[in-house]
């Protein structure tokens, strides 16, 4: 049957293709063909397979026109501009189908040879093969034409000698101190790029010794080949006649700062009541801003030589305070000065001091809980004039059961909290700053949290932390709390949970009262924040925490036959760490292969026999293993069907693995084929539990999950629906853990009983 199958679909692809391929070219005008595209033919003399190929692609790349784009190898979007015939109106269906679905064929009269074959010449001239032939021919069968370009390289020249010359003057010499960083290196191939590199190299170097009026334009490098043996000689000079303003270092004379200006308004360089603090001129009329607000942004002082590096850094940072919605900068050389003198100015729009904010979210969870969510947010800019922020949220949802075969419980949240943020360190009897382009925050934050499990519990959750967030490069990120308390209390548990929990002892975990107090740090790492989609790179979050460590040698703990309570509430003792390590290949324009790997380990201690509910780790759902119910997976070997209307499993140690193949489809739709893999477990020995204590056997009990996957990119957000089923069940005996031969798709009943569907706000990882 499958068979069959197979050759059915296959055949009918293939009349489909064929179909599409005739209807492309009936409606070609007469005399014309379909351009399919071109091939590059490289033949170079001492050139490696390497750089053969190398060359060879980037030179396909800039042949023009491009032909007419392929999906499954048919031309769909033509095919569909042909089928759509001559509508009347651009606006009617047929209109858009044309010409927003569609694409008008691409023909041989709008290739130019000549112009290819210039192009290609100019490209391998600018890369050192000053001696390329390039020739073109066109082929044309079928009404369908493609071009052929055959390039002969010749000997690419190589540099021999770099010389700096330059006059005695000031800024030649400082020119010279930079010749032994030259990119321009001897044996290196002769390259346009480079040298384009090797005069910005300069330029910056010169801007950040003071050199503001100088540009790149200024500089020659001038490039003698008739020395022979297919060898360059390179000389750096300057321009002649380049502008006094250009030669001359300046020094920075005044720094102001005007805190509420208009963008409509005129550029004002008057200091008419300012403030004088550290160097800098605060122009703040209304008396809205503490002067020491700046303190961390200005990094220029009166008398300092111009660097634009600091000159980028003090725009940045006064943009990340957050305080101000546009921030305007000027410099000025100061007339009639003796000295070569900048003035500088910042002009700062502020944000709306007060504003609300409501934000509305859907969420629909693999346990078949479909909910939403609406938070409502007061914020106060400038709070005590220095910078801060005071948010204030008030949030409520519910999330309730559409259609399940298993039991469900609908779940009501309410919300509210206050966080306060400062722009910089806070810190008693010390003072500390970062050097970055980011402003340092310290955050307080009081929380409060109601939930409502209808018909079985509900539990009220206090939180408060203070700490610290900076980042000290684009790509590095740190959040250090080290006070971070949460307190949850169940109140209204139910006789039917009374009774679940008869059954199930281990469903108590979930309304235990918890009294944690410790300190959390992440430090996180990725190189993909500037680059697009799917451009290969490294991700790695590492999260360390830790509570009742100092409570305990200060209170005691049970351990140690001590009550290891505060104010009559038995607090926690653990460590934990967690490692979130991610990398993505990227594997083609539109594609990428994306993995992740966690591994989390904790270790209760004194008080805590295993983390608190609320710290514990699960597996399973729309952003762990697809193919399981959320918290469904483990712990170890451990299953137990009899608490289907609750099934919320938690460990104190994971280990998970996941990799995905993302790959644009068309439009805004992108399709993803996936392998999940994982399993928690408990550190300590659980009699309720059997088989979910972590053993040396861990490899055995991994749950693997696979599936595929659509995606809608709406710019704002990526909307995703995966459907996924299990590969391995680590529940089921030694040596029956593998159920691969087991899936059928054709079965209703195994469907329905394996078959789990995510949807989701984003990418899982």
């Amino acid at each position: 049957m499958k068979r069959k199958g197979i050759i059915y679909y296959g055949t009918l692809l293939s009349l489909v293709s064929i179909l599409a391929s005739c209807s492309n070219t009936k409606y070609l005008p007469a005399n014309d063909a379909l351009y399919t595209g071109a091939t590059v033919n490289v033949k170079g003399e001492d050139l490696s397979r390497k750089k053969r190929k190398a060359i060879t692609s980037e030179l396909n790349s800039l042949t023009r026109p491009r032909p007419n784009k392929k999906f499954l190898g048919m031309r769909f979007k033509l095919w569909v501009y042909n089928i759509a015939g001559n509508p009347k109106s651009e606006t009617s269906f047929r209109g858009k189908l044309k010409n927003k679905t569609g694409e008008p064929p691409v023909l041989l009269s709008q290739v130019s040879l000549s112009r290819n074959m210039a192009v290609l010449e100019n490209y391998l001239e600018n890369r050192g093969f000053f001696n390329a032939v390039v020739r073109g021919d066109t082929t044309v069968k079928n009404k369908k034409a493609s071009a052929t370009y055959t390039v002969r390289t010749g000997k690419q020249y190589i540099i021999d000698t770099v010389r700096y010359q330059m006059d005695s003057s000031f800024l030649s010499n400082t020119i010279r101190q930079t010749e032994q960083n030259t990119l321009l290196k001897r044996g290196q191939p002769f390259d346009l790029d480079i040298i384009k590199a090797e005069r910005d190299r300069i330029d910056i170097y010169l801007k950040d010794n003071g050199f503001y009026y100088f540009n790149p334009e200024y500089l020659l490098i001038e490039t003698d080949s008739t020395i022979g043996n297919n060898k360059v000689n390179m000389y750096v000079i300057l321009k002649n006649g380049i502008p006094k303003t250009a030669s001359e270092m300046y020094t920075i004379k005044d720094v102001v700062i005007y805190t509420n200006f208009r963008l409509n308004a005129e550029s004002d360089t008057s200091k008419r009541g300012g403030t004088l603090h550290k160097g800098y001129t605060v122009v703040d009329r209304n008396k809205q801003y503490k002067p020491y607000l700046f303190e961390t942004a200005m990094q220029f002082e009166p008398n300092d030589i111009y660097n634009r590096r600091d000159h980028n850094l003090s725009l940045t940072r006064l943009i990340n305070m957050g305080v101000f919605k546009f921030v305007k900068n000027r410099f000025e050389k100061v007339p009639n000065s003796p000295f070569a003198q900048l003035n500088t100015y910042y002009y700062l729009t502020p944000y709306a001091k007060k504003s609300l904010r409501a934000e509305i979210n859907g969420t629909s969870k693999s346990n078949n809980l479909v909910g939403s969510n609406i938070a409502v947010s007061w914020r106060n800019r400038n709070t005590f004039r220095a910078g801060e922020l005071l948010r204030i949220t008030a949030s409520g949802g519910a999330e309730v059961q559409y259609s399940s075969a298993q039991r469900g419980y609908n779940v009501y949240r309410l919300g509210l909290e206050g966080a306060l943020t400062f722009p910089r360190f806070l810190i008693p009897f010390f003072r500390l700053d970062t050097r970055g382009a980011f402003v340092p925050k310290t955050n307080i934050l009081l929380g409060y949290d109601l939930l409502n499990k209808r018909k079985l519990y509900t539990l009220n959750s206090f939180r408060a932390s203070y700490g610290y967030a900076w980042k000290e490069s684009l790509y590095k990120e740190h959040q250090f709390n080290p006070i971070a308390i949460n307190y949850v209390q169940p109140m209204n548990v139910t006789y039917e949970y009374d009774t679940l929990m008869q059954k199930d002892p281990t469903l108590a975990k979930a309304i235990e009262k918890q009294f944690i107090l410790g300190s959390t740090y992440n430090f996180t790492y990725d190189n993909r924040v500037d680059k697009q989609k799917h451009a290969s790179g490294f991700y790695f979050s590492g999260t360390a925490d830790v509570s009742g460590n100092l409570a305990g040698l200060i209170f005691g703990d049970s351990a140690n036959g001590k009550s290891g309570q505060i104010f009559g509430a038995t607090f926690s003792q653990y460590v934990k760490g967690e490692l979130d390590i991610r990398y993505y290949l990227q594997t083609g324009t539109n594609s990428s292969l994306a993995n992740r790997l966690i591994i989390g380990a904790s270790l209760p201690h004194g008080n805590s026999k295993s983390l608190p509910y609320i710290k514990q780790f699960f597996s399973g759902g729309s952003n762990s293993i697809r193919a399981f119910r959320n918290r469904n997976v483990g712990p170890g070997t451990y299953y137990d069907s009899t608490t289907s209307g609750v099934p919320d499993q938690t460990g104190d140690i994971k280990l998970e693995f996941n990799t995905e193949l993302r790959a644009k489809l068309f439009s805004i739709i992108e399709g993803a084929a996936f392998i999940d893999a994982g399993n928690i477990w408990l550190y300590n020995n659980d009699t309720l539990k059997k088989g979910a204590q972590f053993s040396k056997n861990f490899l055995k009990e991994i749950a693997v999950g696979a599936g595929l996957g659509l995606r809608a990119d709406v710019s704002i957000l990526i909307i995703r629906l995966d459907v996924a089923f299990p590969l391995r069940k680590p529940w089921l005996p030694d040596g029956q853990r593998w159920v691969i031969d087991k899936v059928d798709f054709g079965n209703s009943t195994w469907r329905k009983n394996n078959l789990i569907w995510n949807l989701g706000i984003g990418y899982p990882f």
